[in-house]
């Protein structure tokens, strides 16, 4: 999955669950059926899991471009800060 696959699913997944929970509300509230409130939502859960946890392929649509092994090679590599060589004065 690439990033803006994983951007889509999170919007998905919370566009779903915000819907269902309104929905289970409501039929929940017009039924007075806790038990009904539930099972509404759960059935959105579960359907919202079925949606965005497999990996579709209408979430890879963008994949990253990776270098070569040899072009890698060819680039040098940044070199790393290193912060403990540096010390700090304090004033106490």
């Amino acid at each position: 999955m690439d990033w803006q696959g994983q951007k889509l699913v999170e919007q998905m997944m919370q566009i779903f669950l915000v819907s269902f929970a309104v929905v289970a509300f409501v039929t929940g509230y017009a039924l007075g059926s806790f038990q009904t409130m539930l099972l509404t939502y759960a059935g959105g859960v579960v359907f919202t899991a079925l949606v965005t946890i497999p990996n579709w392929p209408v979430y890879n649509r963008h994949p990253l471009s990776w270098l070569d092994p040899s072009e890698a090679e060819k680039h040098p590599k940044p070199l790393s800060a290193n912060s403990s060589s540096k010390k700090k004065t304090t004033k106490k």
